[in-house]
């Protein structure tokens, strides 16, 4: 029997106990653990910029990566058109005043549980920017059924 936190990736859509559907390039029939995310969790966002950089990758790019390797349950990244930060140096897309460096926030939803372990590896990586932490109430946490 398969616990309730898990299900067959491929399997029929009756025998599924969730809408928590495979990651594309999943394989038909491989075990995949379904992230929860508790009704009180906390939101995680970190303000950085599009050109900070992680052992010779985006910044951005790395903390997905680790959140997901860490079995977050989720990461959103989003570019602004347009912002500051500490320095006061304005970052924006305008044409007249083209920037490589504009505003990115990396939202993060979970547990307090998983987000603390986190924490210190966020630290680590961010080197200039901010990091804020919330109370959230989850209202809805589903993937989306795939098309047929």
């Amino acid at each position: 029997m398969i616990p309730q936190e898990l299900h067959r990736v491929g399997a029929p859509a009756s025998t599924r106990r969730d809408n928590n559907y495979s990651l594309p390039g999943s394989w038909p029939g491989m075990l995949k653990a379904v992230m929860q995310v508790p009704l009180d969790a906390i939101l995680l966002r970190i303000f950085i910029g599009e050109s900070d950089r992680w052992h010779h990758q985006p910044l951005y790019e790395a903390i997905v990566l680790k959140a997901r390797e860490l079995h977050l349950a989720g990461a959103t990244v989003l570019r602004g058109p347009m912002g500051f930060g500490k320095s006061s140096r304005l970052h924006t897309s305008k044409i007249l005043r083209l920037s490589m460096d504009l505003p990115l926030v990396i939202e993060i939803v979970d547990s307090e549980e998983k987000i603390q372990p986190f924490l210190p590896v966020l630290q680590e990586m961010v080197q200039g920017g901010l990091i804020t932490m919330e109370k959230v109430k989850v209202i809805g946490y589903r993937g989306k059924a795939p098309a047929e």
